[in-house]
C-alpha cells in the first residue's frame, strides 16, 4: 500500500535498497544530503551532487532534469549516518526559473527496486523558494523510516547547507552549479516531437536541458510499448486493489513523472512558455503528459489574471478514456488532499485557542475581570481567523473541482457515466472492454455538491457484496429492513446491466440465485430481456446445481492455466466472463454451498468468475468467523448513501452513493433490449 504523505508525516521503511524518482516538469537539480544523528552535516563530502554523483550507499543524477532517479542502498550507509536528506534546486544562471512557485509542484516517490512505490509526496505551497529539502530517510532505533519535510529556501542552495551546519555551503554551492553547466555543454539536444499520425509507441518527452544521465535512453520512462511500473489502478496502467477505488491505494503511473512540455500537452506547454518567475495555474502537480497522446478538445482562452478553464481528458493517457479515468483519479486525490488541508488547518486552530484559553485560565487574576474576556475574546478571534482562511481556500479548490466536474461529467463514455447521462440514448455494444466501471458517486461533508465517480479497474479483481442490512447513515435508519433488501436487489441490478452493457457481445455471463424467490420483481429487467444465461435458479437444489457447475470451470481453468494448456479448453466452452448473483445469503445454503461459495470469491476472479452477494451479515451471524474471510473479500457497496468507504492516504469518510437508475426511466430496459439483439446477431 503506497502511502500518499502530508508534510510532517513520516513511514516506516520495509526495504533498504530504495530508489527516489522525482518529477518537477522543469529541469532540477537534486542532490542528497547526509547527517549525524541531529541532522549536521560533516563536511562536502557528505553532499553527493552532479560533480560527485555517488557517495557509499548512494547515487544522484549527474546533471539537471525534469526527471530524476536517485538509488539509495541503506544497508550500505557509514553508521555515523543517521540522515539523508533528498534536496532539490533550480539551476542559476541558465535562463530557467528563479522560484519553484513558478513550476509544477514536484513530486517525489520513494520505490522498490521492483518500482512499487513505498511513500509518495507532492511538494506543494512553495513560492520564492529555489531550493527544498523535499524527504528525508532517517534511522530510528535501528530501523529507517521516510519524512515528508517541503522545507524550502529562498537562498538557494548556499542558505540550505548553511542551515545543515555546513561551513563550505556557499564554496559548494557553486561548485554544484559550475557541475550543472559543464552537464549543459555536454549535453544532447532533444529532437523535435513527431507529428500525431507519427508512432506514437516511439514518443517520448525530453527534459528542455537534455536527457537525464539515468544510463537509460528513455530517461526515467519506460521503453516503448513497456508498462508503467507504478502505473495506476490509478489509476494505473498496471491493476491494483485498495481504497475507495476497489478500497486500495492508488499507484501513479510512470507517465505522471513528465518531462519536458510537449505541444500535444497543453498543460506542460503553459508551464514551459511561463515566463520566469512568474506563476502559472495547474489543475493537478502531477497531470503531466511524458508522451504526446491525442489532444484534449480545445478549451476556450482564459482571461488573463483567471485560472485555467479545465478541460475533459486533462491527464496522461493514449486514448481519451483513459484520459478521463486518469483525470477522474486525479480530482479524487485533490478533493482528499484539499479536505485533508483544511481539516489540519481547523485542528490547529482548536488546539491553539484551547492552549490560549489554557493560559488565560491557569492565572487567578485573569479569570475574572475585563482582563479574562479580552483575553478570550482575542484568541475566539484569532480561531475565527484561522478557520476563515482555512475554509476561504477549500472553497478556492473547490470551486476549481466543480468547474471540472462540470466539464469531465457530460464526457464521459457509458462505462463511466451516470444513468441518467445522454451518452446512454446513443448506447451501442462496444467492441473491448473498457478500462474501469462506474458503480456510484463519492463525496465529503466539506464538500457536499460535488461528486467525484467512483470507478474500479475492469476485469473485476473482488467481488462486490451489496450490503442489504441497515447502514449508520440517516438514510439507511429510516428505512425499514424489507425495502432495504429491494434497494439492495435494484442496485445489484443496476450494477450487473452495466456489466452487460459495457462487455463485447457473447464475453460476459450472468448467473442468478434467488432461493425463495423474493427478488422476481427486481429481476424482471434480466429476465424479459433474456440477458441471463438461465432463469435465476431457486431452492435449494437450484443452489446446489450452479454452485457445481462455476466450481467445476473454476477448477479447470486453474489446470489448464497451471499446466500451461490454457488454449487447449474443451470445444464449445464458453470462455466469458462469468458473474454469479446471490441474492438472500445464506437462505438456502447447506454447509457445502457454503464452503463453495467461499471457493468462488477467493479463486473465481482470478479466472474470471466474479462473485456479486445482496445479503445482510446479521442473517448469516450463526455461521461465526468462519464467513469473516468472505466478507472481507469482498467489496462493500450499500444501497442507500453511507459514509464506509475511507481512502488510503488520510483516512477520510467518503459517503458512498450508488448509480441507480432514474425513478421513470426506462434507460435500463432500453440498454439491456440492445444487449439482447446484439446476441441474437452474434448467435
Amino acid at each position: 500500500m503506497t502511502a500518499e504523505l502530508v508534510r510532517g508525516q513520516n513511514h516506516p521503511l520495509s526495504q533498504v535498497r530504495l530508489e527516489i524518482r522525482i518529477s518537477a516538469g522543469k529541469p532540477v537539480v537534486a542532490t542528497a544530503v547526509l547527517g549525524d544523528e541531529s541532522g549536521r552535516i560533516h563536511g562536502v563530502e557528505w553532499v553527493a551532487h552532479p560533480g560527485v554523483p555517488t557517495l557509499p550507499g548512494l547515487e544522484v543524477s549527474r546533471q539537471a532534469a525534469a526527471d530524476h532517479r536517485l538509488a539509495v542502498d541503506l544497508d550500505a550507509m557509514p553508521a555515523v549516518v543517521h540522515r539523508v536528506g533528498v534536496v532539490l534546486a533550480l539551476p542559476t544562471g541558465v535562463g530557467g526559473p528563479t522560484g519553484f512557485g513558478s513550476v509544477a509542484a514536484p513530486f517525489v516517490a520513494v520505490t522498490g527496486l521492483d518500482g512499487a512505490e513505498i511513500a509518495t509526496f507532492t511538494l506543494t505551497g512553495l513560492d520564492a523558494e529555489s531550493a527544498v529539502v523535499a524527504l528525508e530517510l532517517y534511522r530510528r532505533q535501528g530501523a529507517w523510516k521516510v519524512r515528508a519535510v517541503g522545507q524550502g529556501y529562498a537562498g538557494g542552495m548556499a542558505e540550505l547547507l548553511t542551515d545543515q551546519g555546513l561551513p563550505q555551503a556557499h564554496r559548494l554551492a557553486v561548485e554544484i552549479n559550475e557541475a550543472v553547466v559543464r552537464g549543459l555543454a555536454r549535453s544532447v539536444p532533444a529532437p523535435p516531437p513527431r507529428t500525431p499520425d507519427g508512432d506514437r509507441s516511439r514518443q517520448t518527452a525530453a527534459s528542455a536541458l537534455g536527457p537525464d544521465q539515468s544510463g537509460s535512453p528513455y530517461g526515467t520512462q519506460n521503453p516503448p510499448g513497456a508498462q508503467g511500473t507504478h502505473g495506476a489502478q490509478g489509476i494505473s496502467g498496471s491493476q491494483s486493489t485498495g481504497g475507495p477505488y476497489g478500497a486500495t491505494p492508488a499507484h501513479h503511473g510512470a507517465a505522471d513523472a513528465a518531462g519536458g512540455a510537449t505541444p500535444a500537452d497543453p498543460q506542460s506547454a503553459q508551464s514551459a512558455s511561463a515566463p520566469a518567475g512568474g506563476p502559472i495555474d495547474y489543475s493537478h502537480p502531477r497531470r503531466q503528459n511524458t508522451a504526446p497522446p491525442p489532444p484534449p478538445p480545445a478549451a476556450p482562452p482564459a482571461q488573463p489574471g483567471e485560472p485555467a478553464r479545465p478541460v475533459a481528458g486533462d491527464a496522461t493517457g493514449w486514448s481519451m478514456e483513459e484520459r478521463l479515468y486518469n483525470q477522474v483519479w486525479g480530482m479524487f486525490e485533490d478533493l482528499a488532499r484539499s479536505t485533508a488541508a483544511y481539516r489540519s488547518a481547523v485542528d490547529f486552530a482548536d488546539t491553539r485557542m484551547e492552549k490560549e484559553l489554557d493560559q488565560v485560565l491557569s492565572d487567578p487574576r485573569s479569570r475574572i475581570g475585563g482582563q479574562g474576556d479580552a483575553a478570550r475574546e482575542a484568541a475566539q478571534a484569532k480561531h475565527s481567523d484561522l478557520v476563515d482562511q482555512a475554509r476561504e481556500a477549500l472553497d478556492r479548490d473547490l470551486g476549481q473541482l466543480a468547474a471540472e466536474a462540470d466539464v469531465v461529467e457530460p464526457a464521459l463514455p457509458a462505462a463511466y457515466a451516470r444513468w441518467d447521462n445522454p451518452v446512454w440514448h446513443a448506447y451501442r455494444v462496444p467492441m473491448e472492454m473498457p478500462m474501469a466501471l462506474r458503480l456510484g458517486d463519492l463525496h465529503l461533508p466539506e464538500s457536499e455538491p460535488l461528486r467525484i465517480p467512483m470507478l474500479v479497474r475492469l476485469p473485476l479483481e473482488r467481488g462486490l457484496w451489496i450490503d442489504s442490512g441497515r447502514t449508520g447513515s440517516s438514510d439507511g435508519l429510516f428505512t425499514d429492513s424489507h425495502d432495504m433488501r429491494r434497494l439492495a436487489m435494484e442496485s445489484a441490478v443496476a450494477h450487473t446491466a452495466r456489466l452487460l452493457a459495457v462487455h463485447p457481445v457473447g464475453e460476459f455471463t450472468v448467473h442468478v440465485l434467488d432461493p425463495a424467490g423474493s427478488a422476481a420483481g427486481q429481476l424482471s429487467p434480466l429476465v424479459r430481456s433474456g440477458v441471463l444465461a438461465a432463469p435465476p435458479a431457486a431452492g435449494a437444489a437450484g443452489v446446489t446445481a450452479v454452485l457445481a457447475q462455476l466450481t467445476e470451470r473454476v477448477d479447470l481453468l486453474q489446470m489448464a492455466v497451471r499446466g500451461g494448456v490454457a488454449d487447449s479448453l474443451p470445444p464449445g466452452f464458453d470462455t466469458a466472463q462469468q458473474l454469479l448473483v446471490v441474492n438472500d445469503f445464506p437462505h438456502g445454503f447447506d454447509d457445502r454451498a457454503v464452503t463453495q461459495l467461499r471457493y468462488l470469491a477467493d479463486e473465481g476472479p482470478a479466472v474470471g468468475v466474479h462473485l456479486m452477494m445482496v445479503a445482510d451479515r446479521e442473517d448469516a451471524a450463526g455461521y461465526g468467523p468462519l464467513l469473516d474471510p468472505l466478507w472481507r473479500g469482498l467489496l462493500r457497496l450499500t444501497p442507500a448513501a453511507d459514509d464506509h468507504l475511507a481512502d488510503p492516504w488520510v483516512g477520510h469518510a467518503w459517503t458512498y452513493e450508488p448509480a441507480l437508475v432514474p425513478p421513470g426511466s426506462q434507460v435500463l430496459e432500453q440498454v439491456l433490449a440492445q444487449v439482447a439483439a446484439a446476441r441474437t446477431n452474434y448467435s
